[in-house]
């Protein structure tokens, strides 16, 4: 006699997964995206960290900081790195953010999400809350580990510190300015609805923007003013100091063009100094001890304009249909 022995079978294990709900469902959209992003960002950062480590060498066999070096020091490898980083917040407000939403609305994808059990504001927060965070994590790595180069051999690299090279880069300024570019491409999208559309539009946009952030740059710090005797060399102190004006002034502070005794002759120019009692150069200048406080001014200001376009997108998407 034969017996036959039944049973369940046993219930099959799955691993909870870290990531659930929507969260999960915009990660595994956007996984390629987001591997792009992270490697570029490891990569970029073992680049900084090479680099680094070369001008170490050189600076210490021409015995730096004891003796001085010949500038630059550095090649080709430094201006490629600060090209990239300063193109950065453009291409990432191009390539991530202007197809973010627009992409889901050309393919269909944002109706069918929206009709199922999320609600349309989640999901936008979701998807740009994801966007954002992946923008302020790789250009804080990025921004930190080359702060963490340029700032004590800033003397003997090539960049000014008021050069777009190395203010917009170091500090809070990269990953800021990436933020709000980033969010003005999204919020382009938004409007524009089209993918190539919308990053044509936002590629205008970053260039505009960041033309006109470059000339607003020297406005975020309070100028200083030096005044020297006329025949005197420049003080040391200005060596390193970025000019914004300068002028010729007489004993009773009146102020003249810098070019305004620039007669034909040295007698001419004479008599025109002795004339107007000038005896002064008056020099308007920033210093880089005013770096930080200004970076982090423009960080607030860009960070603000960040807020004000994702809430402007937000309140526009949700109100019209997607």
């Amino acid at each position: 006699m034969s017996t036959t022995v039944t049973g369940t079978p046993a219930a099959r294990t799955t691993r909870p997964r870290m990531l659930r709900g929507l969260t999960w469902l915009v990660l595994r959209q956007h996984r390629t995206t987001l591997c792009c992003v992270l490697g570029l960002t490891l990569l970029g950062s073992l680049w900084i960290v090479y680099q680094r480590g070369q001008l170490n060498d050189v600076l210490a066999a021409a015995g730096w900081p004891e003796k001085s070096v010949p500038l630059p020091v550095v090649g080709e490898g430094y201006s490629r790195l600060t090209s990239l980083l300063g193109l950065l917040p453009g291409i990432l407000a191009v390539f991530l953010g202007a197809p973010l939403i627009a992409a889901d609305q050309e393919q269909g994808t944002a109706q069918l999400v929206t009709t199922q059990s999320v609600t349309r504001r989640r999901w936008l927060v979701a998807k740009l809350g994801w966007c954002l965070l992946i923008t302020l994590v790789a250009c804080s790595v990025l921004s930190a580990v080359f702060t963490w180069w340029w700032r004590p051999h800033r003397s003997v690299l090539p960049s000014h510190w008021m050069d777009t090279s190395a203010f917009d880069t170091t500090g809070p300024v990269l990953p800021a300015l990436a933020l709000f570019l980033t969010a003005a491409g999204f919020t382009i999208g938004v409007l524009v609805r089209r993918v190539l559309a919308s990053m044509v539009v936002t590629f205008v946009f970053c260039v505009a923007a960041q033309t006109a952030w470059g000339m607003y740059r020297p406005l975020l710090g309070t100028a200083r003013t030096l005044t020297y005797p006329l025949d005197a060399p420049l003080p040391s102190r200005l060596e390193d100091a970025y000019e914004l004006d300068r002028w010729i002034g007489s004993a009773d502070g009146q102020l003249y063009g810098w070019g305004s005794c620039a007669e034909a002759t040295e007698k001419a120019t004479n008599a025109c100094l002795q004339e107007k009692g000038i005896v002064n150069n008056v020099f308007e200048y920033l210093e880089y001890d005013q770096m930080a406080a200004m970076q982090w001014a423009g960080a607030g200001i860009l960070l603000a304009g960040t807020a004000v376009l994702t809430a402007f997108a937000l309140w526009w998407a949700s109100r019209r249909s997607l």
